[in-house]
């Protein structure tokens, strides 16, 4: 393949923001959407125009001319979207968070194996400039080895609220929302956690509107995670070191954060500056997928099945210390 054409399975913000970024993507071209609403759709092309226009996802996901198909619907359709794609033979990029549970999860990647398609969790931030400076100055040992974490994201909704956010159904609440990135930068830096502790407080509807996560690493390391939809937090992260302090700036998984780096007391921060490109921030992550297509690997190198699969886990973990139910998990 030189030239990779993209289908996008779902129209809403999410969507508009990745078909903007994939402008800026040489050898990515996109050819075609799928909306169950018509009205989305044509407003959704509109602004992006395509080849076509598909009025169901299942003709999407049988359009010969697609190579790969970014999954965009709401969480609590990540399965089911992604099997159609895997089953008709389609590459898929699929939204965070990648499933529900693990046992979803798992079945996904198993059948992508098993139809030798490339299936990859669009975790854009793991590709972020900022995100791939930080790993490169903990490993050159900037800060020492790390002692703690602290991350926090949250924020109050503002009216009209999305259904999807407190909705049982469709996977709501902020663990799974917003909370994911904490425990992905978590894992990130510090791997799997030796033991965990979590607790939340329920929205009304169940899911959690607040969840705090605590890992514990037997070398002494911790980290403590918040995600919250009550109030608006720094959104930010500290990496602290036995060496010094790196700080990624407000809303820290975006590619507008800033690294601060200290050797000690506030006054001796220093910027770490950054390479950045015009976008939101979806190119990097796109980028990466059609080379690896390019490149014929049907598992990203950088964002792993094996990865996927512990993310997934830990966040069940998490539920489930905390009492976090879905429907889907009684299938």
């Amino acid at each position: 393949m030189s030239v990779i054409k993209w289908g996008i399975l779902g129209c809403g913000k999410i969507a508009r923001k990745f078909a903007a970024d994939l402008q800026l993507v040489k050898d990515a071209m996109l050819i075609a959407v799928a909306s169950r609403s018509r009205q989305t759709a044509d407003d959704f092309v509109k602004d992006f125009p395509v080849q076509y226009i598909h009025q169901d996802y299942e003709s999407l996901a049988q359009n010969a001319e697609v190579d790969v198909i970014y999954i965009a619907t709401p969480h609590s359709f990540h399965h089911e979207n992604t099997m159609l794609c895997i089953r008709n033979g389609k590459a898929v990029l699929c939204e965070k968070p990648f499933a529900i549970n693990y046992s979803q999860a798992k079945e996904m990647i198993d059948a992508a194996k098993d139809k030798k398609v490339f299936l990859m969790e669009a975790l854009w931030s793991k590709f972020l400039p900022q995100h791939i400076k930080i790993k490169e100055l903990i490993k050159e040992g900037l800060i020492g080895e790390i002692q703690f974490l602290q991350v926090s994201f949250g924020f109050s909704p503002s009216e009209p609220i999305a259904q999807r956010m407190y909705d049982p159904a469709l996977g709501g609440g902020s663990l799974l929302d917003i909370g994911i990135y904490n425990v992905f930068l978590a894992l990130s830096l510090l791997g799997n956690p030796d033991s965990i502790e979590a607790s939340m407080t329920p929205a009304g509807t169940g899911v959690d509107e607040q969840c705090a996560i605590l890992f514990k690493y037997t070398s002494g390391a911790m980290a403590q995670l918040f995600s919250t939809f009550s109030t608006d937090l720094a959104n930010e992260a500290d990496i602290c070191g036995t060496k010094g302090r790196l700080k990624l700036t407000t809303r820290y998984f975006t590619p507008t954060a800033d690294i601060e780096y200290y050797t000690g007391r506030p006054d001796t921060k220093q910027i770490i500056p950054i390479n950045r490109e015009n976008g939101f921030g979806y190119q990097y992550e796109a980028r990466h997928v059609v080379e690896c297509l390019q490149n014929g690997l049907a598992e990203s190198p950088l964002v792993s099945h094996n990865d996927t699969l512990l993310l997934m886990q830990t966040l069940d973990t998490v539920r489930k210390l905390s009492g976090i139910v879905y429907p889907d998990d009684k299938d």
